[in-house]
């Protein structure tokens, strides 16, 4: 094993990278896009999994710079009315120093991860969208570009998100990614009223009687917020808040579904500036095939979970870094993503159940999938006090640990 391209550069992708680095395996990211994202209205929450994920390759500084913590939680209800505890999983009980949770730009740590990479020596190149992969007589593997150009490498890992080409590529038949009923709008409100205001290092959580909001302060001041919405999946077009006038029709949709509440979820909306995004949610509850010959699929490609549980970022994480110890101990393609389907499974549907719970909150009716099981719970935001996170979010990879086929 000597090459991997990686197909994806948002967050699996330079992961699996600098980890194959670190396992002594070169890696190429190719990049749909012609240049880096500048997705500079979602923001997402980093648990602690995903950072010691990041420290087991000693890539977390960066991200923990780009970001900032709060470790309390701020339970409201529509009246306002509430209690305050520590979030899931911001202490080990065993003494072990906890990184997170730690919010930040979605962007920011595309570029966090990216650039990290790069200072190890992996390429990134961009304008590489994927539209073909071809097995040879040897088992190698060739991409194949939307520009003409292709390139050749001992495997592929689809890191390419929830709507991946790889994943078809692998299987045809492989299902496609579930509209949750959830549209998730997040904004920057600069100027919200004091006594609206979550404290700092603290999580506020507002399940108001027709939609769910949560905010915390960022260090200049400004409170950072996303809103769970009941809502069909809208077209790109519809989406958009790119003009004033989307920006107020979607601070003006949210705020209104807060309004008939006690709660100060209303006043953060109204106080929303120029930054504001809307995203359709998805969740992909299971992939029957993640892997064929020498294509393997991971993070989003492999498992979508709804946002509710704040955990698809931190998932990612831990699936390159496991992949690439999968990789090291075991040469032969089959092998290794076997046993990375083996690692993995079990941990990542059980949080795409929970994730689909946490949604049912929000949508009813659109609660876990019938055919998945989900063993145990989640520790994202939204989780209750008492919720039996801690084999979640206090998920550790030992690095050193040899990787068998076996199991």
């Amino acid at each position: 094993m000597t090459h991997a391209l990686i197909i994806g550069g948002g967050i699996a992708g330079p992961v699996s990278a600098m980890a194959l680095h670190k396992a002594g395996i070169g890696a190429t990211v190719y990049e749909a896009y012609p240049a880096p994202a500048d997705d500079v209205g979602a923001f997402l929450v980093l648990f602690h999994n995903g950072l010691e994920a990041l420290r087991t390759i000693d890539a977390h500084r960066p991200v923990l710079d780009a970001s900032f913590p709060a470790d309390r939680v701020e339970m409201l209800d529509a009246q306002g009315h509430g209690r305050e505890r520590p979030v899931s999983g911001s202490g080990t009980g065993d003494g072990r120093p906890v990184l997170g949770p730690r919010t930040l730009r979605r962007s920011a740590l595309y570029r966090a991860l990216r650039e990290e990479a790069e200072r190890r020596g992996v390429a990134v190149e961009f304008g590489k969208r994927l539209v073909a992969a071809d097995v040879g007589p040897d088992g190698r593997v060739t991409a194949r570009f939307a520009d003409g150009s292709s390139a050749r490498g001992d495997v592929l890992l689809g890191a390419d998100g929830v709507r991946s080409l790889t994943r078809t590529l692998i299987d045809p038949e492989a299902p496609a990614p579930r509209h949750t009923g959830q549209i998730t709008v997040c904004g920057f409100s600069p100027l919200v009223p004091a006594e609206a205001a979550p404290a700092p290092g603290v999580y506020r959580m507002i399940r108001g009687s027709r939609a769910f909001l949560g905010c915390t302060r960022a260090p200049d001041g400004a409170v950072w917020w996303f809103a769970n919405t009941p809502g069909g999946e809208l077209a790109p077009e519809r989406l958009a808040a790119g003009t004033p006038e989307q920006r107020a029709g979607w601070r003006d949709h949210v705020a209104g579904l807060f309004a008939d509440d006690a709660s100060p979820a209303e006043a953060v909306v109204r106080a929303t500036g120029d930054r504001i995004v809307a995203f359709n949610a998805y969740d992909l509850a299971h992939t029957p095939v993640w892997s064929r010959g020498p294509m393997v699929v991971l993070g989003d490609a492999a498992h979508t979970a709804a946002p509710n549980a704040a955990q698809g970022a931190s998932l990612a994480i831990e699936d390159g870094v496991v992949l690439a110890r999968c990789l090291r101990d075991l040469p032969l393609p089959g092998e290794a993503f076997a046993a990375f389907e083996r690692l993995r499974r079990a941990r990542v549907e059980a949080l795409v159940d929970r994730s689909a719970r946490l949604n049912a909150r929000v949508v009813p009716g659109a609660g876990r999938h019938a055919d998945r099981p989900g063993p145990g719970a989640a520790g994202g935001p939204e989780a209750e006090s008492g919720d039996p996170a801690d084999w979640f979010l206090h998920y550790g990879i030992d690095w050193d640990a040899p990787v068998s086929a076996a199991g």
